[in-house]
């Protein structure tokens, strides 16, 4: 039984635990400058958590092991803003700019020639929220909604770790924080790449992707992925705000609010469009996505002044970039068998240059829910854009030039691979082929994964070839690869002696891949490269990880029990334990993948590479930091330990300079690695 003196040590410890991983976020989410590693960090994390489980009467509503951990919720309860949430009027063009400019100056009753004071902010493309917080902690966390009334989202959010649960002092006893929640792109595309393996619809672009992550009702899943948010503006507040637009950024900085660093104070309105004007040339270097400039009356005096019209304030505008938009024809809808069975349908349109040079000819229309919700038909006149300035997508349908005739489209009934009845389960968006065993569709794709570069990377061999090589009757899995003969291949057509020389000898050198990517490559059911490094790093061998038990693989960190029934399952199948068997008698060897620390100088840092790589591929040398103890990283920030600059390095380049960030060419990347035990 613990003492009164015992308990008052251990919250004391508590109380201390929750002011260094509170301090340790602010410095290294808002501030840019992390003092505490990331081992330090989760030691203290465990050691907090240890002391809130023994004694929950110690867990308080900001403590940093809140953040997830709620019980799936049934739905979204409705969260009234005590003050509105207003919507800005848009601008278009540089004249649409000047004319708010003038009107504000009527308004203020200012001279013509005379200047406006303003602050331009990137227009993050994300979702709007609001943050209550009473007597500095979190209390509530909603969504924009109609302006007046929103869902309340507060579990979620608190998964957010750029998201203070305490505000630091001095602040106001009651305060209302506006901001947007957005996915940067290298998490957009890591979370991308998962559904994709998983057979589930990838997300159009990353502000769906974080609002659906918003609107998860089991928090663990948000948890994943990654979400960030700045902070801007305030609603109802129990003090009096700032005189400027300007001091208001810095205060809600100071509170512990993660703030866009590229706000800007512009002496007039010449000054905005020249603001515009750069950042419509600089946008796509970005890490996140942006879709305009906010502009708005920097002095808050003013901003009371001009006032609102109905819910659209005078004292702001947004200006919105150009989509890059085309008009298109719809020629074909198919339907495309990916490696989970998942049926996707695609659009082949008539070709179209989108800015600044890239001809779509294909659309994902994602699922059949898609498609009835914005009523695409065969012979329609779309417009299509590249949401994200990535992923070509299907944004309406122009009524008005659909010829007469059209029929809604729906997805075949059965396999177009192999006849099965197609299924979609109950509550899931997307439609599948049951047929896992005995579907070529499935099976090439299976396959065409297993030899992609990311996965085991047997150059050579592309979809035509494993479709070729399935049709023949040559193979039937992955493993049947290995036992490929010269005289097998020759009679395939187009295949000329030089290329099936090349083919076995890929083939060949893909016997001993790293444990990881052979993981990946086996293409189980929700396990991307992510997952299947930590698989690796926590198992150590194929045996290992496939005698492993639900509970087992339940325990290790970012698996989580669905996945860990995936595994199980997939191991279980016979068809597996034929494909491991066939890997195994072809001498496919997996070498343990080890990602130990070598030395400072890659220990917990994080690596950016840019530009072309002339000695090694991109895949390699972040193989070779992760193996010395290193991150690799796609976007440059002050937390960047290096960026390694190739053959015409952009916009990476120029932001590590601006940071500071230590730049190394090529060669010095290798010295450095070869230095310390790398490759």
């Amino acid at each position: 039984m613990p003492t009164l003196d015992s308990l008052q040590v251990l919250a004391a410890r508590a109380e201390d635990l929750r002011a260094r991983l509170s301090h340790a976020n602010y410095q290294y989410y808002i501030l840019d400058q992390p003092e505490l590693a990331d081992s330090e960090y989760d030691h203290f994390l465990r050691e907090l958590s240890e002391i809130e489980v023994a004694h929950p009467e110690m867990i308080t509503a900001d403590s940093p092991t809140q953040r997830v951990g709620a019980s799936p919720q049934s739905d979204f309860q409705p969260h009234s803003h005590r003050q509105p949430m207003l919507s800005l009027g848009n601008a278009f063009n540089e004249e649409e700019l000047t004319a708010f400019d003038e009107k504000v100056k009527r308004h203020l009753g200012l001279a013509e020639d005379a200047d406006v004071v303003y602050v331009a902010e990137l227009k993050i493309d994300g979702l709007a929220i609001s943050l209550t917080y009473d007597q500095g902690v979190l209390q509530k966390g909603a969504t924009r909604g109609d302006g007046f009334v929103g869902e309340d989202i507060t579990a979620n959010l608190r998964t957010v770790s750029s998201l203070p649960l305490r505000l630091r002092p001095p602040h106001p006893e009651f305060v209302e924080v506006r901001g947007e929640v957005f996915l940067d792109h290298a998490e957009f595309a890591r979370i991308n790449a998962e559904r994709e393996v998983s057979g589930e619809a990838v997300f159009a672009n990353p502000r769906n992707a974080a609002a659906g992550s918003l609107r998860q009702l089991d928090t663990a899943i948000t948890a994943k992925r990654k979400l960030s948010a700045f902070l801007y503006a305030l609603g109802a507040s129990s003090s009096r705000g700032a005189s400027s637009q300007k001091e208001l950024l810095e205060t809600l900085k100071g509170w512990g609010m993660r703030v866009n660093p590229e706000a800007v104070v512009c002496p007039n309105i010449a000054a905005v469009i020249a603001f515009v004007a750069t950042w419509t040339e600089k946008k796509a270097s970005l890490p996140y996505d942006i879709d305009g400039i906010v502009v708005k009356v920097n002095s808050s005096a003013q901003q009371q002044d001009l006032g609102a019209v109905a819910r659209t304030p005078r004292w702001a505008i947004a200006y919105k970039f150009p989509a890059l938009q085309g008009r298109t024809t719809i020629l074909d809808i198919v339907a495309q068998v990916g490696r989970t069975g998942a049926i996707t349908p695609v659009a082949i349109v008539a070709a179209v240059t989108l800015p600044p040079n890239s001809v779509v000819q294909r659309a994902t229309l994602h699922n059949q829910l898609e498609i009835d919700r914005k009523d695409v038909r065969i012979g329609d006149t779309v417009l299509i854009q590249k949401a994200g300035d990535v992923i070509p997508e299907i944004v309406q349908v122009v009524l008005e030039a659909r010829p007469e005739g059209t029929q809604p489209y729906k997805l075949p009934e059965t396999c177009p691979a192999c006849g099965t009845p197609l299924v979609r389960p109950e509550g899931e968006a997307v439609t599948r082929c049951p047929n896992s065993a005995a579907c070529p569709g499935q099976t090439a794709q299976r396959i065409v994964h297993f030899v992609s570069r990311r996965a085991l990377d047997i150059q050579w061999l592309g979809e035509k070839h494993v479709t070729q090589l399935i049709e023949s009757g040559l193979i039937k899995d992955a493993g049947d690869l290995f036992s490929l003969t010269k005289e097998q291949l020759l009679p395939l057509e187009r295949m000329g002696d030089k290329l099936a020389d090349n083919i076995l000898a890929a083939i060949a050198a893909s016997k001993t891949p790293p444990l990881s990517r052979l993981v990946y490559a086996l293409g189980i059911r929700l396990i991307g490269e992510h997952s299947s490094e930590i698989l690796a790093r926590q198992f150590g061998s194929l045996e290992k990880l496939q005698a492993a038990t639900t509970e087992e693989l339940n325990a290790v960190f970012e698996i989580g029990l669905t996945t860990a029934e995936s595994i199980v399952a997939f191991f279980g199948q016979a068809e597996t334990t034929e494909l491991l068997s066939k890997l195994t008698n072809a001498g496919v060897c997996p070498v343990t993948d080890v990602y130990t620390a070598q030395a400072e100088t890659f220990a917990g840092k994080s690596f950016v590479f840019t530009g072309s790589l002339q000695t090694m591929t991109r895949e390699q040398a972040e193989g070779i930091v992760k193996k010395l103890g290193g991150r690799a990283s796609s976007s440059v920030s002050r937390q960047t330990g290096y960026v390694v600059a190739g053959e015409s390095a952009g916009s990476k380049l120029e932001k590590a300079k601006l940071l500071g960030v230590t730049v190394l060419t090529e060669e010095e990347f290798a010295a450095l690695a070869e230095g310390v035990g790398g490759e």
